[in-house]
């Protein structure tokens, strides 16, 4: 990369937060050794996945992450449907989604925010909502919606943390398999430093046998085998390949990462660079530092 990736990673497996509630420490930024200049064609590198593309060309799902929120009541409100995604080029994959996409959309909050959320269910099975950022009690609000029914609380965001959110109705595999997560950020409510923010959230497709141009559906039998037909990043398997993500020379790179799974651990890196802090969870202090793996 022809830029210093300070990357900020928060929560790898959403499972738990953290209950610190200290303020984050100050992010220094250090100075970048110099670098080659850069080439007007990519690198034909990739480790296999798929080819590298054009920077120019922006990936079908944008990774930026949303401006910090600007209220202290965010009202979020999630429809649920079944929908037809493209997972890749020429793949289509009949998903159970949160507001027509998978993952969901991504969910901004700073410490101490009250989330008021609605979950209404235009779906024909019951679906519902576990927020993993939240301290409620599942069994009065991570119940299941009917169709055509609907559901309404409020919880407050105290943990700063990225954080994963995903249907909870049984079986939970099957329901997040299809498609139904997505990540909530909480920031510190001090501001860190600018930075070029930015949002994966990683997850698996098991898919029955392709059929001309339908869509295919869950394949139970692979999921319980561990055997994913895609692993991808936002939905779409192999798109920042594909549309790589331009990021400044000496510019601040923040990244927050959910692992919506079902299975498989992520073990993210990015090729060519060093985090330089690495937040694990809700954690918020003592960093892992230097890290090229989490």
């Amino acid at each position: 990369m022809n830029s210093r990736l300070s990357a900020f990673v928060l929560g790898l497996v959403a499972v738990s937060a953290c209950q610190s509630k200290e303020s984050t420490p100050a992010e220094t930024a250090a100075p970048a050794k110099a670098s080659a200049a850069p080439t007007n064609s990519p690198a034909n590198m990739s480790h296999g996945e798929a080819p590298v593309g054009d920077p120019n060309d922006p990936a079908p799902v944008d990774p930026a992450a949303p401006p910090r929120s600007a209220s202290r009541l965010i009202k979020v409100r999630f429809e649920v449907k079944d929908t037809v995604i493209t997972v890749a080029k020429g793949v289509q994959y009949q998903a159970w989604t949160f507001q027509g996409r998978v993952p969901g959309p991504i969910v901004r909050v700073t410490q101490g925010d009250t989330v008021e959320f609605t979950l209404i269910n235009r779906a024909g099975m019951p679906h519902s909502m576990d927020f993993h950022a939240a301290q409620i009690a599942p069994n009065k609000f991570y119940v299941n919606v009917l169709p055509n029914d609907s559901i309404h609380y409020r919880f407050t965001a105290d943990v700063i943390g990225a954080f994963m959110y995903h249907c909870g109705t049984a079986p939970v595999a099957a329901h997040i398999a299809n498609g139904m997560y997505g990540a909530l950020i909480v920031d510190p409510r001090t501001p860190r430093p600018a930075a070029k923010e930015l949002v994966f959230v990683q997850s698996e497709f098991y898919m029955t046998a392709a059929a001309g141009n339908a869509a295919r559906s869950l394949a139970w039998d692979k999921l319980l085998e561990l055997a994913q037909d895609y692993v991808a990043f936002n939905g779409r398997a192999s798109q920042y390949a594909e549309h790589p993500i331009s990021v400044k020379v000496n510019e601040l790179v923040r990244i927050y990462l959910v692992n919506a799974g079902p299975n498989r651990v992520s073990s993210f890196h990015v090729v060519g660079g060093i985090f330089e802090k690495a937040f694990i969870d809700g954690s918020i202090s003592n960093p892992l530092v230097g890290v090229q793996t989490v």
